[in-house]
């Protein structure tokens, strides 16, 4: 990982102690070297979809997010290998994202299967915590896709934005379901490793995805959302401590 110039880590103590890091503000100039926009996965595993996004839109700048370095490894080498140049791989602790990027610097977020954390909202991506830590960093306006096997996150996510007077561009409960060509097609475009086994065990897979405006309180949805009865691939629990994938 070290070797490889597509990624960047970022030692933890000196994210914990605020130090301020050095492309922060400076993607477009010191890194992708263009003013195109930038597009963040957080929990981007193996960074499958970083890649295919990137290979798809050239004209977009990617950068996959995860903790985990040997989950990353196989994404950043492979984009390395085929020379895309609009590929980044940060590896970091997501709740820490807000120090790496500055005010409007990114325009969408995909947050593809995370852990759905049914314990504590705010460990979940899409909470209001998350939201607001977002905002820091979004174009007004900006582009948040979620895609997950999850019916507890998925649910979760529609009660928050119900609450809070967003209106979601496109949202499915059967996205493999819906029609070729449809709204949902670049969401069905790429398929990730564990996606494809969720399929395979026959669990639909939901995607939503929304527009977040820069200004407004957001308010925690009241609501009893039935937990997720089976455990996931590659997760101790449903529930489990780690955030992201």
């Amino acid at each position: 990982m070290a070797a490889n110039p597509l990624v960047i880590e970022q030692p933890f103590n000196t994210i914990k102690e605020e130090t301020h890091f050095e492309l922060k503000g400076r993607w477009h100039e010191d890194f992708f070297h263009n003013p195109n926009p930038i597009v963040l996965e957080l929990g981007c595993g193996r960074g499958e979809y970083t890649v295919g996004l990137a290979r798809r839109y050239p004209d977009k700048n990617f950068i996959g997010v995860d903790i985990k370095g040997a989950r990353m490894w196989t994404g950043a080498q492979d984009a390395l290998h085929e020379g895309l140049t609009n590929v980044a791989f940060l590896r970091t602790h997501i709740e820490f994202i807000d120090r790496f990027f500055a005010p409007n610097e990114v325009s969408e977020l995909w947050l593809t299967f995370s852990d759905p954390q049914m314990k504590k909202a705010t460990k979940r991506l899409t909470s209001t915590y998350f939201l607001e830590c977002y905002r820091r960093f979004l174009t007004d306006g900006g582009l948040i896709h979620l895609k997950t096997d999850s019916n507890f996150l998925f649910t979760y996510t529609e009660e928050l934005l119900k609450v809070n007077g967003i209106v979601a561009e496109y949202q499915t409960r059967t996205l493999y379901a819906e029609p070729e060509g449809d709204a949902g097609q670049e969401a069905r475009s790429i398929q990730t490793y564990y996606e494809q086994m969720w399929r395979d065990r026959g669990i639909a897979i939901k995607y939503l995805r929304f527009r977040l405006p820069r200004e407004g309180q957001l308010t925690e949805p009241d609501v009893e959302i039935p937990l997720d009865d089976y455990r996931s691939y590659n997760r101790s629990k449903r529930s489990g401590s780690e955030t992201g994938r």
